[in-house]
């Protein structure tokens, strides 16, 4: 099967995986007992994905919509598990739930703005932490997680899924095996036309409506807010994860700094007038994010990266990935690569057959599981990572320094085209640890 064509499968499947059979993992006993801050469209995606695991137990959920609990138990009593505890009632319930002696971790899907907090106050409580992307806003909450993470010992692990993605896998089994020689220069971003997930009509079928805020739903209530407010790239993880695992941020390396530009702003007001005319109260909304926002980091190893963040633009999705070093380069906006020596020369040759040949032993184990899953099976792996490390008591292969070093791209982007695109200097979160600290991500051939 063509890897495109796997991944739309994967994606269909994803629609009947109530009716998939629980997935039994090895002959012991042990098991994550977890819990579930934000059971909206995100945590209900990641809780399926628990529901099926019979070394999982799903003791509590929190949210204040009591729609996203009626939907979240609902799942639970359809894979015939026992209902889960309930904490609602106002924004700061999970505080209760993590008062719990009976949870090992939480899986943190709720808006942006509560990441951080929630994670931290998972950490103080004993709790893994697994949050959603990005972990932080600010450099402030970027060092929260990394302070609280070295006071409490307690992992906090960032769920970057696409580190997980089947090719982005393959090419990092690759970059260590040396096919691309010494890595030189890298691009990754986020280009996603989401115009109509920052506006809907105020319904739960979104539709072609220009609300956001509180006449809205899902993330148009929240997530266009930042638009509005904020000039930079201000959801960097989905690239900046699988590169950074490519090049051994924190573990070897680091970001050492980072210039942004910003273009102008015009396609969310274009949208509005587009949708709604002229006179729609919301074409007098002034929006600060460029269209394009461009951040090139350099690192201490001297590798260059670029980030893009593209979402308010007609455009089909890409996360523009591009891995290029002295042997070779891989693009995946056109599935293509080039090998020196091994390529027809100074002509590209289709990734597929490299696909398969350098498959991620991961991948390779646990396809069947991981085909009945969202995006393309990218969603079962970080969960799977995020359960076997509570199972086994050890910390998580994308860590606290992980979530703060993704995340910094976000304030310091914004700080530096506030600044006329003047350079920023990378905080050095692991305190100079990256020296000697070694790659962990995807070795371990279980998880």
């Amino acid at each position: 099967m063509q890897r495109r064509e796997f991944i739309q499968t994967s994606l269909l499947s994803a629609a009947v995986m109530g009716f998939a059979p629980n997935i039994v993992f090895g002959g012991d006993d042990r098991k994550a007992q977890l819990g579930f801050i934000g059971v909206g469209l995100r945590g209900r995606s990641h809780l399926r994905q628990a529901l099926r695991r019979d070394d999982v137990e799903v003791k509590a959920i929190c949210d204040i919509d009591a729609d996203a609990l009626a939907e979240a138990q609902k799942l639970i009593k359809d894979a015939g598990k026992k209902n889960a505890k309930e904490f609602t009632g106002d924004d700061h319930a999970f505080l209760k739930l993590l008062e719990n002696n009976d949870i090992d971790g939480v899986v943190i899907a709720t808006p942006w703005l509560w990441h951080t907090p929630m994670a931290v106050a998972a950490m103080k409580a004993g709790k893994y932490a697994g949050v959603e992307v990005s972990a932080a806003n600010t450099l402030q909450e970027c060092w929260d997680l990394v302070n609280t993470y070295e006071e409490t010992n307690v992992p906090c692990m960032i769920l970057e899924n696409v580190c997980y993605r089947r090719d982005v896998m393959a090419i990092l089994h690759m970059v260590r095996k040396g096919m691309f020689g010494e890595l030189v220069h890298m691009e990754c971003g986020y280009q996603h036309d989401l115009r109509e997930v920052k506006f809907n009509n105020g319904s739960k079928s979104g539709g072609d409506g220009v609300e956001f805020g509180d006449k809205a739903f899902s993330e148009a209530r929240w997530r266009t807010l930042h638009s509005v407010k904020r000039n930079g790239d201000l959801y960097p993880t989905h690239g900046i994860g699988p590169v950074g695992t490519m090049l051994d941020i924190n573990r070897g390396n680091r970001f050492v700094t980072l210039t942004a530009t910003a273009s102008k702003t015009r396609g969310l007001h274009n949208y509005i007038i587009e949708k709604g005319g002229d006179n729609h109260p919301n074409a007098n909304v002034r929006f600060h994010l460029g269209d394009v926002v461009t951040s090139v980091i350099k690192t201490a190893n001297g590798e260059t990266v670029m980030v893009q963040h593209d979402t308010n633009l007609p455009r089909p999705y890409s996360l523009g990935f591009r891995v290029q070093g002295t042997k070779g380069l891989w693009m995946d906006i056109n599935d293509s690569l080039y090998i020196e020596g091994t390529s027809p020369a100074h002509r590209w040759e289709s990734d597929q057959k490299y696909m398969q040949e350098y498959d991620h032993p991961l991948w390779k184990k646990y396809e069947s599981l991981a085909s009945g899953a969202g995006h393309g099976g990218m969603d079962w792996f970080v969960l799977h990572a995020f359960v076997e490390s509570i199972k086994r008591k050890v910390d998580t292969p994308l860590d606290a320094y992980d979530a703060a070093a993704w995340s910094a791209i976000s304030p310091l982007s914004e700080q530096s085209i506030a600044m006329g695109s003047a350079p920023q200097p990378f905080p050095n979160f692991t305190r100079g640890k990256w020296i000697n600290r070694k790659p962990v991500f995807a070795l371990d051939d279980s998880y």
